[in-house]
């Protein structure tokens, strides 16, 4: 009763000034923390899409001027462009074709929300299992360096960029790659062109690459520099 009755009495205004910017900040804090959970389920969403090939569910994630780059395929804009590209990057049919394995498998999410709470950049290790029944299979590793928006009031992907480390034959493995061996521009980017070119020139597996942190260190703050050579 006694709280309650000092609840109703008038709070000094400067009381009043401390408690608005307490509700202020853990309203932040927790816009920060559900973006972090909304960028993890948006990046899970997309790799079980692709996993099973539907195309336009994967393209829905995306902005209206979302863009996705993998390798060195290049930049497609737009969710009808990363549609169209995921279908003929993987058999030009809705639905993986018979027999296919097409695992991208998305691992060590470091997510970095925005103040505003509005914006996010993540990045992630992608392992990817690939091939053909009874015909070919190939191992995938590389870094993914996206970014995510609220779009209105929906969290969506705004850039996803998958640099390539190699992609290696199941039973020779990676061990035994060439230089520049396992790497390489789809033949799907040929026939049907990207809207840009790759923002990024690298050498794969066995070169050297880091790409370049979009978050900074969380402990010191000062940006972590990457080594594309």
């Amino acid at each position: 009763m006694l709280a309650a009755c000092l609840a109703l009495m008038p709070q000094p205004a400067f009381a009043q000034g401390a408690l608005d910017r307490e509700i202020a900040e853990l309203t932040q804090r927790v816009e920060r923390l559900e973006g972090g959970r909304a960028v993890k389920k948006l990046q899970r969403a997309f790799g079980f899409y692709v996993d099973r090939g539907l195309w336009r569910q994967a393209a829905d994630l995306f902005a209206e001027d979302g863009s996705i780059e993998i390798g060195l395929d290049g930049v497609y804009v737009g969710p009808d462009r990363i549609e169209e590209y995921l279908r003929r990057l993987h058999g030009g049919q809705e639905g993986l074709i018979y027999g296919q394995l097409n695992e991208w498998i998305t691992l060590q999410p470091a997510i970095l929300v925005a103040e505003d709470g509005e914006s996010a950049t993540a990045r992630w290790r992608d392992q990817g299992m690939l091939g053909q029944y009874n015909e070919h299979a190939e191992w995938r590793d590389g870094v993914y360096e996206n970014t995510y928006v609220k779009e209105d009031g929906v969290w969506k992907i705004r850039s996803l960029h998958l640099f390539v480390n190699f992609v290696a034959p199941f039973e020779d493995g990676w061990a035994r790659l060439q230089p520049g061996e396992g790497l390489a521009r789809s033949q799907t980017s040929i026939d049907f062109p990207p809207d840009r070119g790759s923002t990024v020139n690298y050498e794969p597996f066995p070169a050297v690459q880091i790409p370049t942190f979009q978050a900074p260190n969380p402990v010191t703050g000062r940006a972590v520099e990457g080594d594309m050579r």
